[in-house]
């Protein structure tokens, strides 16, 4: 695939250098995206953002920690995607388990559509370890602000097939693996200290939110140093489910294929939209429903 010319709003913009451009939200800037990140091939290299902030400067993204160093930020990886893992770490591998495996491949930035302080807009390519592209993304990302405290974080991703056929991903639950580990999609590695309180507005707490399909789902943690905060997720597609984890680590996914694998059909596009609220100091249900009645979605 040809990278797009990039245009004159791209090469004006004042949002960061080329590999790490930034978002910006009344002037204070709330994310940096690294966009070439040099890594292990073992890691699964992705364009990705973090640190994510709060209006107040609070971190809320964790990126190359100790006990999963695939987890960067706030990004979108699949472990099996026809075979490939584009999240990092081992594959897990059905009457074997997690394995080292050979068979890391990368997702990569091709070229810029717009960039503006308060959105990226891009094209990506999916590859297998080979350099074979399987999916091609078309990516934009926006960053509003929700009241002096909170600000709405926007990603939209279309995935396109190109291997002539259809893309099938798989989790490690679609592979195998027990206990509701159906992550891969939208992936955000928190950072908190001590274990977050997360939940739904039906249910509360890691066993009893994961694999739910509510319509919204709320992390409240402290960051290291004692600062509060909130995400608020949205944005889970058909057949979609939550993919959490608190106790571990502080983790929340839009599981694609939680349970059953998903498919990116041959000339049928995929659609995602996901958003997030990341706002200062604990919100309480009412005021997650109150936030959300607010919100105006383009």
């Amino acid at each position: 695939m040809t990278a797009e010319p990039r245009s004159a709003a791209a090469e004006s913009s004042p949002a960061g250098t080329d590999a790490e451009p930034r978002l910006v939200v009344d002037g204070a800037e709330v994310a940096r995206y690294l966009v070439r990140p040099d890594l292990d091939p073992r890691h699964g290299p992705r364009p990705y953002l973090h640190p994510v902030r709060t209006r107040a400067g609070t971190p809320v993204t964790d990126a190359l920690p100790a006990d999963h160093v695939w987890h960067l930020g706030a990004s979108l990886a699949v472990q099996d995607v026809d075979g490939a893992n584009l999240w990092g770490g081992r594959t897990y591998v059905r009457g074997t388990g997690y394995t080292w495996r050979d068979d890391h491949g990368v997702i990569a930035h091709t070229g810029w559509r717009d960039r503006a302080a308060d959105r990226l807009d891009h094209d990506l390519e999916w590859r297998d370890r080979h350099g074979r592209v399987l999916l091609r993304e078309h990516r934009r990302i926006t960053a509003t602000p929700a009241g002096e405290d909170a600000w709405w974080l926007d990603l939209s991703a279309t995935l396109t097939a190109a291997t002539g056929g259809d893309v099938h991903l798989g989790s490690p639950a679609t592979n195998g693996r027990p206990g509701g580990a159906g992550y891969g999609g939208f992936f955000w590695r928190a950072v908190a200290d001590g274990e977050p309180l997360v939940r739904t507005a039906e249910a509360e707490g890691e066993e009893a939110v994961n694999g739910s399909a509510a319509p919204w789902l709320a992390l409240s943690a402290t960051a290291p140093g004692g600062s509060a905060y909130t995400l608020v997720f949205t944005g889970l597609g058909p057949g979609d489910r939550w993919f959490v984890r608190t106790a571990m680590y502080p983790g929340v996914c839009v599981a694609y294929a939680f349970d059953s694998p998903a498919v990116v059909a041959a000339g049928r596009p995929r659609h995602n939209r996901h958003r997030v609220l990341v706002a200062d100091g604990h919100l309480d249900p009412a005021g997650i429903a109150a936030r959300l009645d607010e919100a105006v979605v383009p």
